[in-house]
């Protein structure tokens, strides 16, 4: 038997638990000793077998929210046994209370400026909590209606006279990591983005690709220990509202073709080009979203 397989068997178990089982449990169920199974799953996954299995259940937590679920019927519907738990972590994993979520981000106040790039207008959006969206396009009344349809409910404001502290350094991170500024890099500010474990892993991984390369889902996918997950890189790739940031222009097809990218192909292809005749500087992120 190899090593992985009791590894596999774990994630199995905690897939169809609707309760998380105690490591001990979980141990013995696939013959390993809890502290093994704990650095082993760690190390395969990314997390522990607690941090999967609160994962799996946030999963089906924001899609109950997205059907219209009530808070507290969507709460009992993905196995939580209490409301606190499920706001414990929500900052982090749905970047907002959930009831905000399931609003359209209601309650949400969203700042907002754009600007001028070689690729195009750049719109960079802001909450009380960290950077929110970073999206490119033709014109800044797409942009503008982008963010509306992503936050439809949230209270937004362009600010362009005295941009706030945060959109400024990230506009100008942007422009220093991709060669469109000689000036000292600003670190980058926190960020409140919806996010599952697995798409933070994803998203991870993808800021540890050198500039100018670029990986296929599969290998992507195989990077983290998931060579079956090819499609669900691929929506976490989808799934990203941080272009620039989180450069998921860098993942083609197998076969070396660029594919699609949410922000132009076209722009994918000029990107990948600048990035291969100068090689920005890009930090992996922190797993923060707020």
């Amino acid at each position: 038997m190899s090593a992985l397989e009791p590894l596999e068997q774990a994630r199995r178990l905690l897939d169809e638990a609707e309760t998380a089982p105690s490591l001990d449990t979980l141990a013995s169920a696939v013959a390993l000793s809890p502290t093994h199974l704990q650095r082993a799953f760690r190390r395969r996954f990314g997390m522990s077998p607690a941090e999967y299995h609160r994962s799996r259940r946030f999963g089906q937590f924001k899609a109950a929210l997205r059907e219209g679920a009530a808070v507290t019927d969507a709460v009992y519907e993905a196995g939580f046994g209490s409301g606190s738990r499920v706001y414990e972590h929500s900052d982090r994993l749905l970047g907002m209370t959930p009831a905000s979520y399931r609003a359209g981000g209601a309650g949400a106040s969203i700042r907002y400026t754009t600007t001028a790039t070689p690729l195009g207008r750049l719109l960079v959006a802001t909450t009380t909590r960290g950077i929110c969206a970073v999206t490119l396009g033709d014109d800044d009344a797409s942009l503008e209606r982008r963010l509306a349809d992503e936050f439809p409910h949230a209270a937004r404001e362009r600010v362009d006279a005295g941009r706030e502290e945060w959109l400024d350094a990230v506009i100008a991170r942007i422009a220093v990591d991709l060669g469109w500024s000689d000036a000292a890099a600003p670190a980058m500010p926190p960020l409140d983005v919806a996010a599952t474990a697995f798409q933070w892993r994803v998203w991870n991984a993808l800021t540890r690709i050198p500039a100018g390369q670029t990986r296929s889902y599969r290998a992507l996918a195989t990077e983290l220990g998931e060579p079956k997950a090819a499609r669900a890189v691929g929506n976490a790739c989808g799934n990203n509202r941080l272009a620039l940031i989180v450069p998921c222009h860098r993942v083609v097809r197998e076969d070396g073709s660029l594919g699609g990218w949410r922000w132009g192909v076209e722009r994918k292809r000029e990107l990948l080009a600048r990035e291969r005749e100068r090689k920005p500087r890009l930090s992996p992120l922190k797993e923060r979203a707020g």
